[in-house]
């Protein structure tokens, strides 16, 4: 049985103890789980599945951050009496391969104010992305490559 279906029935269990089958107590009960779980997983005989759950977790901290950060600078831009943008599309390419980190991307992206995806290509090996600053595309292009992209790697992969 995998450590997450277990992790799933001590939620459960944890909701049935208490009483309470709102959503804040299983997500409770669902930390309550990996707690647990993590305390015994040399008897049980997998990390996998806690090292994955604290990269998806970096993962979801960096999308956070990005978001208020990219947020803050957005709003400047706006503020300032002379908007010196220079908006543009630019090419991405996509080191990642599978349908759901390519839209996980995608999404991230989009999500972040002052970007958004525009397209992939057909072979999906470009990703293409509209910024409201495109005056540095390579400082664009890295700055997906060593966030984004690679917590989305390490996450599922």
């Amino acid at each position: 049985m995998s450590l997450f279906l277990v992790n799933v029935l001590l939620a459960l269990t944890w909701a049935a103890i208490t009483g309470g089958y709102s959503f804040q107590n299983l997500a409770l009960g669902f930390l309550l789980g990996i707690f647990a779980l993590s305390l015994i997983r040399g008897q049980v005989g997998s990390v996998g599945y806690f090292s994955r759950a604290m990269k998806i977790l970096s993962l979801t901290l960096l999308f956070l951050y990005e978001l208020v950060l990219s947020a803050v600078k957005v709003a400047i831009t706006v503020l300032k009496p002379n908007m010196d943008v220079k908006p543009g599309i630019f090419a991405y390419h996509l080191n990642l391969e599978r349908d759901i980190e390519i839209t996980l991307l995608a999404n991230m992206i989009t999500l972040t104010p002052g970007t958004l995806s525009v397209d992939v290509s057909d072979d999906k090996k470009i990703l293409y992305v509209h910024a409201i600053d495109c005056s540095d595309p390579e400082a664009n292009r890295r700055d997906i490559a060593n966030g984004f992209e690679r917590k989305i790697k390490e996450a599922f992969q």
